[in-house]
């Protein structure tokens, strides 16, 4: 099964009501498509001018745009810099970068909702290898795991 729905509703829903912070952990990352409008399906969320789809790096500036606090945890690795230069732009507020060598969760986490596994948040990721992924919405996981995230690396934020 492929993320590609339940990816594309959680970055949207966040974007119409942001998270305070939003959490995007993963040692590999690049600036993959993760919402497809090629067939005009979500027109009507994109207003006047609807683009044929979004990367990552123009969902998590939306919606820092929208108000949340986007931290983005990745390993310092060239592999991940075309995607951080987007993010980390001139003018661009409320995203925060750390690059840990370390790093090796695989986690997006949002106020109320946790999407973790084994993808990493790059093609093969998505679409290519098997992958274990788990989604939940409400009950603890998600409020532990912001704690968690902000313990290990909001002070580098």
């Amino acid at each position: 099964m492929r993320i590609d729905s339940t990816l594309s509703a959680v970055l949207m829903a966040e974007i119409l009501d942001p998270s305070n912070d939003l959490w995007l952990v993963s040692p590999w990352i690049t600036d993959i498509q993760v919402i497809d409008n090629s067939h005009g399906t979500y027109d009507a969320f994109f207003g006047d001018i609807p683009p044929s789809g979004w990367r990552l790096s123009d969902t998590l500036l939306r919606i820092a745009g929208a108000g949340a606090h986007v931290h983005v945890i990745t390993r310092p690795d060239p592999h991940n810099d075309a995607f951080l230069r987007r993010i980390s732009a001139p003018g661009v507020e409320r995203v925060h970068i750390q690059r840990d060598l370390d790093v090796h969760e695989k986690t997006l986490c949002g106020q109320e909702w946790i999407l973790t596994g084994s993808m990493n948040y790059t093609v093969r990721g998505m679409a290519k290898n098997d992958e274990l992924v788990t989604y939940k919405v409400g009950g603890p996981d998600a409020g532990q795991a912001r704690l968690d995230l902000a313990q290990r690396w909001r002070s580098g934020a």
